[in-house]
């Protein structure tokens, strides 16, 4: 629920001393109480980062007029939002809907704080699923002559519905250079993550026959690098030789699922914060 009166700040400047003086100092100039503050500095980039809640019944604009000569002394890029405010999600999948189910059912139990309205797909076997739950939904036949009419219309649907988050739930298509780029620090993918890794039709059969002993997922954010992007959340489950390949095939599901809500829970209450290649998450 979007409580009015309950604010979060984001900021990231270069580190310097007394950053977090100036902040608090206009949290308290504005009648603010904070009920939440977590920071890092990052020896590597020399960048500063900090979440902030804070509880006031000023109005939006008084807490502007009080930072806005902070951050812009700071050089500072920063961020004003409700805690509590549904982010504006389009998901993307194809077949498999253990992902696609774990998402919806979430939201609609309150878990997940996403207002989804559309999920796009390159087949239609989730078209039951997503509107069981009241989520419109489209599928395309996504080949190499359409598959660049499928990622304008998947550009048309974040501009028409301010789209803040892109999820792909086993969306098993390569997205092309240039969407990646218009969806940088806005999509996260989900994959299965093997020790040793194991890629093609059939990891888990694969992963079966060499006799794995652990099975996870790694949730990142989308780049042109293929599963190369900044991480965001990892799990990992330990199994062994009595485990059948439908076995495997179930645990592994289990842990994308689960990995993926994590990490969109803490994009939706911008926990999340980009420091080059790599993330800082505020817990």
């Amino acid at each position: 629920m979007i409580d009015s009166n309950h604010w979060l700040l984001t900021l990231t400047c270069e580190d310097r001393p007394g950053i977090v003086h100036a902040v608090t100092g206009a949290i308290a100039q504005a009648y603010g109480n904070i009920t939440e503050l977590q920071q890092f500095s990052s020896t590597e980039s020399n960048r500063f980062f900090m979440r902030v809640q804070v509880q006031s019944g000023f109005d939006r604009s008084v807490f502007e007029r009080a930072l806005t000569p902070i951050a812009t002394s700071l050089d500072a890029d920063w961020a004003l939002d409700y805690v509590g405010r549904p982010r504006r999600t389009l998901i993307l999948a194809s077949r498999m809907g253990h992902c696609l189910n774990d998402l919806l059912f979430r939201v609609r139990s309150g878990d997940l704080l996403l207002d989804v309205p559309l999920v796009l797909s390159n087949h239609p076997d989730l078209a039951d699923l997503a509107r069981f739950y009241g989520v419109a939904f489209e599928d395309y036949v996504v080949l190499p002559a359409t598959k660049a009419a499928f990622e304008a219309r998947v550009v048309e649907a974040i501009e028409q519905h301010d789209i803040e988050l892109v999820v792909l739930a086993r969306y098993m298509q390569i997205l092309s250079q240039e969407l990646c780029e218009r969806l940088a620090g806005m999509a996260i993918n989900i994959h299965h993550s093997f020790l040793p890794g194991f890629k093609g039709a059939n990891p888990y059969r694969q992963a079966h026959s060499r006799g794995v002993k652990l099975i996870g997922a790694t949730a990142h954010f989308v780049t042109a690098d293929l599963d190369e992007g900044p991480i965001i959340e990892q799990n990992v489950r330990r199994v062994d030789h009595s485990i059948d390949v439908p076995g495997l095939v179930a645990i592994g599901q289990e842990q994308e699922s689960r990995t993926l809500s994590d990490a969109v829970k803490l994009f939706a209450e911008h926990r999340i914060m980009l420091d080059g290649q790599r993330t800082v998450i505020f817990r």
